[in-house]
């Protein structure tokens, strides 16, 4: 699925006459951002894991890092992966687990998973004893999707984290799931269980893009999800949108800013499609089978019956869209394409771990959990028969791990900070990393670059760096190809 250099210099010129042209295209055409195209055409998915440079790393060594780290830890983040879904959409390729039959056996097969995430979780209890007393600043339960769980199920798995882990009064708890299962009885239940956030992937408020994309839910849900959290009270409500979707068009898009800017949700998470398998650069967790629009017969038989796939040049259009849109509307993006209402803060569980004066460790638990420290960061078993085989045998089933070297804990949290769109600092950059500067050694080379490319600003007696407006566009493909360890 690899595309030539060519072919997408003519999708990112390929525009909606509708639409401005993207700002960022005259950077992405110029020849010395070449490796920057071909980064963002390819869809590779930007600032979810940042993979270590150390590979054939053990487990067993990770959760010593861990360990070591949490003995003198602030708040950390902590979540549940629950992969429960009940069908798969076509553009989702991390490890989902699909409940058939029933009523009775689905909930069976949710209860299990339950089951194996309490006990994995009480595995990692007694491998890493830190863990029980660290701080936790949020905790979410994320999928999959989670709210299709049955009450009792909610209801035993957050009792067990609560109860096991370090919570807190400044704790916060958020539950993940589809627009179709928050029903009101659901809401109640978790608002009686302390969660004061919710977030739902409804992708777009366009039906037809929704049944293109394999999604079982309506518009009129989603609108209706986020009325009814907000009439149950909770703190905050999240949405997540996707754009370059099959059959999306520049104006779908603008529908979609139309109806957020009406229905006011808390946060905004604005994600584009990507094709490309997480697992091709480890900054995703994919599961052990490709989406459906991964496989290029499945995508060229759609264009051959008709459906249409937006160019790059429509993408960043509709990218524009969204982030101009929802900046005047009164919403802040912290970190990269997180839109949160002015003056409510960032994504508290994304702040804890990328903030540059913050980093701290994340710990998950679940099929296909991401965890990390400063020192390494590891990836649990995607396989679902590997992962309960070795929960059942009583270990952590983590299917891999790798480390950070010294340069590369430097720029791992050079990356983190960036992709937060706020102005690096270099006392603090000074204070983590002693005899380091962000300018000077091999980040005055690499900013510099950057600099005289137009994609950030340097102000060495400030001590500051700030990405340029393009910057920010660009701070995934940034952040995955220029500022490596040398």
């Amino acid at each position: 699925m690899t595309t030539s250099y060519l072919d997408a210099l003519a999708s990112l010129r390929q525009t909606d006459r509708s639409a401005p042209v993207p700002a960022v295209t005259e950077v992405l055409s110029a020849p010395e951002n070449r490796h920057l195209l071909e980064y963002v055409v390819e869809d590779p998915f930007g600032a979810h894991v940042f993979p270590g440079n150390e590979s054939g790393y053990s487990p067993e060594s990770f959760l010593d890092d861990l360990d070591a780290q949490l003995s003198g830890t602030a708040p950390i983040h902590l979540w549940s992966y629950i992969p429960t879904c009940a069908y798969r959409c076509r553009f989702c390729q991390y490890p989902v687990v699909l409940l058939k039959g029933s009523q009775e056996v689905t909930e069976a097969q949710a209860n299990q998973w339950v089951d194996w995430n309490i006990r994995e979780g009480k595995l990692w209890l007694a491998r890493v004893p830190a863990l029980a007393s660290a701080p936790v600043g949020e905790f979410n339960v994320f999928g999959g999707t989670p709210s299709l769980l049955p009450k009792d199920a909610i209801r035993r798995l957050l009792d067990f984290y609560r109860e096991n882990f370090g919570f807190g009064p400044d704790t916060t708890i958020r539950f993940e799931g589809d627009p179709s299962t928050f029903t009101p009885d659901k809401l109640d239940l978790l608002a009686e269980l302390g969660c004061t956030k919710l977030s739902s992937g409804v992708q777009s408020f366009d039906d037809p893009v929704l049944r293109q994309s394999g999604r079982e839910h309506t518009a009129d849900m989603c609108v209706e999800f986020i009325r009814n959290a907000h009439r149950a009270g909770f703190d905050w409500v999240s949405i997540d949108l996707m754009y370059g979707l099959l059959d999306q068009s520049v104006d779908s898009v603008r529908r979609d800013l139309e109806v957020v800017l009406t229905e006011r949700p808390t946060a905004v998470v604005c994600t584009k499609l990507h094709l490309k398998s997480y697992t091709d650069t480890r900054t995703g967790v994919a599961g052990v089978q490709p989406a459906a629009w991964q496989l290029p017969d499945y995508r060229d038989r759609l264009v051959r019956a008709g459906h249409r796939w937006p160019p790059l040049g429509e993408q960043y259009q509709m990218r524009e869209i969204l982030t101009e849109g929802l900046r005047a509307g009164g919403y802040t993006e912290h970190p990269t394409m997180y839109f949160a209402r002015d003056g409510l803060g960032p994504e508290k569980w994304k702040s804890i771990m990328v903030d540059q004066d913050r980093q701290e460790a994340e710990v998950a638990i679940g099929l296909g959990g991401s965890s990390s420290c400063r020192a390494s960061e590891a990836i649990t078993d995607v396989n679902w028969k590997r992962y309960a085989e070795h929960v059942e045998a009583g270990r952590i089933p983590l299917g891999s791990a790798t480390g950070f070297s010294g340069r590369a804990r430097e720029a791992r949290s050079i990356k983190m900070a960036l992709s937060t769109l706020r102005p690096l600092d270099d006392r603090p950059h000074r204070e983590r990393f002693p005899g380091e500067s962000l300018f000077a050694g091999p980040w005055r080379e690499q900013f510099g670059s950057l600099a005289d490319r137009g994609l950030l600003r340097l102000n060495e007696p400030t001590g500051h760096i700030e990405l340029t407006p393009n910057g920010e566009v660009l701070v995934e493909a940034i952040i995955n190809t220029e500022l490596n360890a040398r």
